[in-house]
Protein backbone atom coordinates (compact mmCIF):
# COMPACT_ATOMS: atom_id res chain seq x y z
CA UNK A 1 0.00 0.00 0.00
CA UNK A 2 1.36 3.22 -0.82
CA UNK A 3 1.56 6.07 1.26
CA UNK A 4 2.33 8.69 -1.22
CA UNK A 5 -0.01 11.38 -2.22
CA UNK A 6 -1.21 11.95 -5.71
CA UNK A 7 0.82 14.17 -8.28
CA UNK A 8 -0.51 17.55 -8.18
CA UNK A 9 -0.85 17.50 -12.26
CA UNK A 10 -3.42 14.47 -11.88
CA UNK A 11 -6.00 15.71 -9.60
CA UNK A 12 -8.82 17.13 -10.56
CA UNK A 13 -9.93 20.64 -8.09
CA UNK A 14 -13.22 21.29 -9.29
CA UNK A 15 -14.35 18.07 -6.61
CA UNK A 16 -11.85 19.44 -3.90
CA UNK A 17 -12.80 23.08 -4.13
CA UNK A 18 -16.31 22.11 -3.50
CA UNK A 19 -15.57 19.44 -0.62
CA UNK A 20 -13.63 22.42 1.09
CA UNK A 21 -15.88 24.63 1.04
CA UNK A 22 -19.09 22.59 1.88
CA UNK A 23 -17.24 20.03 4.42
CA UNK A 24 -15.68 22.79 6.08
CA UNK A 25 -18.94 24.54 6.61
CA UNK A 26 -20.48 21.30 7.70
CA UNK A 27 -17.74 20.33 9.57
CA UNK A 28 -17.76 24.06 11.49
CA UNK A 29 -21.92 23.60 12.22
CA UNK A 30 -21.53 19.91 13.13
CA UNK A 31 -18.94 20.70 15.65
CA UNK A 32 -19.69 23.71 16.78
CA UNK A 33 -15.82 23.67 16.46
CA UNK A 34 -15.21 26.76 13.83
CA UNK A 35 -11.60 26.37 13.35
CA UNK A 36 -12.25 22.72 12.69
CA UNK A 37 -14.37 23.65 9.55
CA UNK A 38 -11.15 26.05 9.17
CA UNK A 39 -9.00 23.40 9.08
CA UNK A 40 -10.87 21.21 6.81
CA UNK A 41 -11.78 24.63 4.11
CA UNK A 42 -7.25 25.37 4.69
CA UNK A 43 -6.52 21.87 3.64
CA UNK A 44 -9.05 21.19 0.73
CA UNK A 45 -7.45 24.93 -0.80
CA UNK A 46 -3.64 24.01 -0.22
CA UNK A 47 -4.46 20.42 -2.08
CA UNK A 48 -6.07 22.48 -4.85
CA UNK A 49 -3.53 24.95 -4.70
CA UNK A 50 -0.37 22.74 -5.52
CA UNK A 51 -2.14 21.47 -8.66
CA UNK A 52 -2.99 25.28 -10.37
CA UNK A 53 0.66 26.41 -9.59
CA UNK A 54 2.25 22.72 -11.10
CA UNK A 55 -0.57 22.79 -13.88
CA UNK A 56 -0.96 26.77 -14.39
CA UNK A 57 1.32 28.65 -12.59
CA UNK A 58 1.23 31.48 -10.23
CA UNK A 59 -1.02 33.78 -11.59
CA UNK A 60 -4.07 30.84 -11.96
CA UNK A 61 -3.09 30.03 -8.33
CA UNK A 62 -3.70 33.55 -7.61
CA UNK A 63 -7.04 33.84 -8.75
CA UNK A 64 -8.53 30.38 -8.47
CA UNK A 65 -6.99 30.80 -4.74
CA UNK A 66 -8.91 34.14 -4.43
CA UNK A 67 -12.39 32.57 -5.64
CA UNK A 68 -12.10 30.15 -3.51
CA UNK A 69 -11.49 32.53 -0.15
CA UNK A 70 -13.51 35.39 -1.47
CA UNK A 71 -16.52 32.63 -2.03
CA UNK A 72 -15.99 31.72 1.78
CA UNK A 73 -15.88 35.03 2.83
CA UNK A 74 -19.17 35.92 0.52
CA UNK A 75 -20.87 32.90 1.68
CA UNK A 76 -21.57 34.52 4.99
CA UNK A 77 -23.38 38.01 4.02
CA UNK A 78 -24.63 35.73 1.01
CA UNK A 79 -26.33 33.37 3.79
CA UNK A 80 -28.36 36.29 5.07
CA UNK A 81 -30.20 36.93 2.19
CA UNK A 82 -30.40 33.45 0.65
CA UNK A 83 -29.99 31.20 3.48
CA UNK A 84 -27.07 28.88 4.58
CA UNK A 85 -27.46 25.53 2.48
CA UNK A 86 -28.32 27.67 -0.60
CA UNK A 87 -24.95 30.01 0.08
CA UNK A 88 -22.81 27.64 0.63
CA UNK A 89 -23.83 25.62 -2.64
CA UNK A 90 -23.45 29.19 -4.61
CA UNK A 91 -20.23 29.57 -3.31
CA UNK A 92 -19.11 26.39 -4.02
CA UNK A 93 -20.57 25.85 -7.32
CA UNK A 94 -18.75 29.17 -8.87
CA UNK A 95 -15.45 28.17 -7.27
CA UNK A 96 -15.71 24.94 -8.52
CA UNK A 97 -16.71 26.08 -12.04
CA UNK A 98 -13.38 28.24 -12.57
CA UNK A 99 -11.19 25.65 -11.20
CA UNK A 100 -13.02 23.39 -13.33
CA UNK A 101 -12.58 25.96 -16.41
CA UNK A 102 -9.14 27.39 -15.68
CA UNK A 103 -7.41 24.39 -14.10
CA UNK A 104 -9.35 21.04 -14.81
CA UNK A 105 -10.34 21.48 -18.02
CA UNK A 106 -7.64 24.00 -19.87
CA UNK A 107 -4.87 20.95 -18.57
CA UNK A 108 -6.62 18.41 -20.13
CA UNK A 109 -6.29 20.23 -23.58
CA UNK A 110 -2.61 19.73 -22.75
CA UNK A 111 -1.91 16.52 -21.99
CA UNK A 112 -1.35 14.09 -24.50
CA UNK A 113 -4.03 11.15 -24.55
CA UNK A 114 -2.61 7.88 -23.35
CA UNK A 115 -2.70 6.39 -26.89
CA UNK A 116 -0.36 8.85 -28.05
CA UNK A 117 2.16 8.79 -25.47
Amino acid sequence: MSTAIKPAESVKTAPVVALGLVGGWLTARETGIRPLGGVVLAAAGVYAGRTWLARRGPATTALLGATYVLGFGLSHPLAKKIGAWPSVLTVAGVSAGAAALLSDAAYSDWMPDADEA
